[in-house]
């Protein structure tokens, strides 16, 4: 099971961006302890992009979707990422756009939201195998900045921004059937960093009306309660989150509103809500496409303080 999410940017064009377990597996989540990640350069994108969607494929490469170039400009680029090769596709999204978030669902992979001038409930089903990318079907509202996890054949959209407020939703969507409220967020949220852990989905830091959050939530799907977990070390924005080795691994992300990057991994348990530092990037980076292939961790793109980057590193295990 592969849980990701990923954020937005800062300024200018698009959506005012300030972007299979069971439960009873989660006696194993305590088994191993992840305690070090290191980090280091595999390659680079065709082109420097921040605020992409990506999911895995089913051959053991990934899709980057979308996201913002170094021009500032919206992309509808779509790129396969092979460990450090990166290929651009002859498929492209309808529109260009970022913000948006991606789920692999079946074999194929769903772009739930994003915008560019303003928001879209837009929910795309790209095809690996022939590169045609079709709408699918419509979030409840426009949504860009989410951040989105799967378990099974569902995904689960978490916040968002409408275009003009913050959402406290929590949407799952399945193939073939309408999206539905199952949760709601303390408040409206952004940019948060999610993953699954169990049968739980853990929602780490964010955008809300006060600022940036250093709040941990968990959500259970089958009760559709949202509960206080934790507080991450520092309030951290525009972070991405992957599940890793029996713990949430929290990659990068903004420390303020705007800029303030932060070079930081962390670790939460998603037992007891507990963070540690585990590792650090080359530099600091946020709203980068970061997705777990096998026991690797792709980062892919993002933004530094000099604006969208090209690189692409892996996480492992130290």
């Amino acid at each position: 099971m592969l849980a990701l999410a990923g954020c937005g940017g800062s300024g200018g064009s698009g959506t005012t961006r300030s972007h299979a377990r069971t439960r009873g597996a989660s006696s194993n989540i305590h088994r191993s302890v992840l305690t070090a990640v290191g980090a280091a350069s595999i390659g680079s994108l065709p082109a420097a992009v921040e605020d992409a969607a990506i999911a895995p494929l089913g051959d053991g490469r990934l899709a980057l979707l979308g996201g913002i170039d170094s021009s500032d400009n919206s992309t509808d680029a779509i790129v396969t990422l092979s460990g450090g090769s990166a290929t651009a596709q002859q498929g492209a999204l309808p529109i260009p756009q970022h913000d948006a978030q991606a789920a692999t669902l079946g074999s194929s992979v769903y772009v739930f939201g994003g915008g560019e001038i303003s928001s879209y409930d837009h929910i795309l089903r790209y095809d690996p195998a022939t590169a045609a990318v079709t709408q699918a079907g419509s979030l409840p509202t426009p949504s860009s900045d989410v951040a989105v996890a799967s378990i099974g054949n569902t995904a689960y959209v978490v916040g968002g921004f409408t275009g003009a407020d913050p959402l406290n939703t929590i949407v799952a969507w399945t193939p073939g059937a309408a999206p539905r409220v199952v949760g709601h967020l303390p408040a409206g949220l952004r940019y948060a960093a999610v993953a699954v852990a169990g049968s739980r989905v853990i929602i780490a830091g964010g955008t809300d009306s006060g600022g940036v959050s250093d709040a941990i939530l968990s959500f259970d799907p089958a009760t559709g309660v949202v509960t206080p977990l934790g507080h991450l070390p520092f309030p951290l924005t525009h972070a991405s989150a992957v599940f890793l080795d029996g713990r949430v691994v929290v990659v990068g992300g903004r420390r303020e509103v705007t800029g303030a990057q932060t070079p930081t991994i962390l670790a939460i348990d998603p037992a007891t809500g507990a963070v540690r530092t585990v590792g650090q990037l080359p530099q600091p980076l946020s709203d980068a496409a970061v997705a777990l292939s096998g026991n690797q961790i792709t980062v892919a793109g993002g933004e530094s303080a000099a604006g969208p980057q090209s690189s692409i590193l892996a996480l492992t295990v130290a």
